[in-house]
């Protein structure tokens, strides 16, 4: 039997970015893998060498993994993706369409979405991101209209990241765009997802 995951995160954060903290993604991957896992912290407020040591831009989330030590949470889901082929398949045509659209959602939208969200919520609400990711979620359109998932014609770590990627883009803010609110909607009902989102809210809360 393999060893369980440990995932770290803050002992706390505000309530604005409760939900939404990148350990959800690890949480969430592992309960649709049924993957064993617990959860760890390192100090919000004070992030010393031990967290640098192990997050070198003092950010969450990492996991370690038996003798694996691993930062950012595309990288950790990946990590999580080889243990699980609930999360991706192990065909090389499924494989490699999950990996695609993986880094789509990291590299093609939340590149853009992160940015746009951050300059907003400091009030700066009219800048030039907001055409840049608009144009961005007319393909994603375009892309859901044709198919249910984005690889391999089931759910994979490729769809747990884009949803997630693209609720931080707040879709309706650009209009309507009904087959990637279905699409969010749909993959945010899972009870994985649910799980994992309740988790991360009781965990902050805890720390309140």
């Amino acid at each position: 039997m393999s060893e369980q995951v440990t995932i770290w995160t803050y002992d706390w954060v505000p309530e604005g970015p409760r939900g939404f903290v990148r350990d959800m993604r690890l949480r969430w991957a592992c309960e649709e893998g049924g993957l064993a896992y617990s959860v760890r912290t390192v100090p919000f407020k004070d992030r010393g060498p031990d967290h640098l040591a192990r997050q070198p831009f003092g950010q969450v989330p990492f996991l370690s993994d038996g003798e694996v030590e691993i930062f950012e949470s595309g990288a950790g889901l990946l990590h999580l993706a080889r243990k699980s082929e609930k999360l991706m398949p192990r065909d090389p045509v499924g494989e490699a369409q999950t990996l695609q659209w993986a880094i789509a959602a990291l590299n093609s939208i939340e590149m853009v979405s992160v940015p746009w969200w951050f300059l907003e919520v400091t009030g700066a609400e009219e800048n030039n991101l907001a055409g840049w990711l608009e144009s961005r979620l007319n393909h994603m359109e375009n892309v859901l209209k044709e198919r249910k998932w984005l690889a391999a014609d089931r759910f994979t770590v490729a769809d747990l990241l884009m949803a997630d990627v693209l609720r931080v883009a707040r879709v309706r803010s650009f209009g309507d765009r009904p087959a990637t609110e279905s699409y969010v909607a749909r993959i945010t009902e899972r009870p994985a997802f649910k799980k994992a989102h309740a988790g991360q809210m009781a965990h902050f809360a805890k720390a309140d």
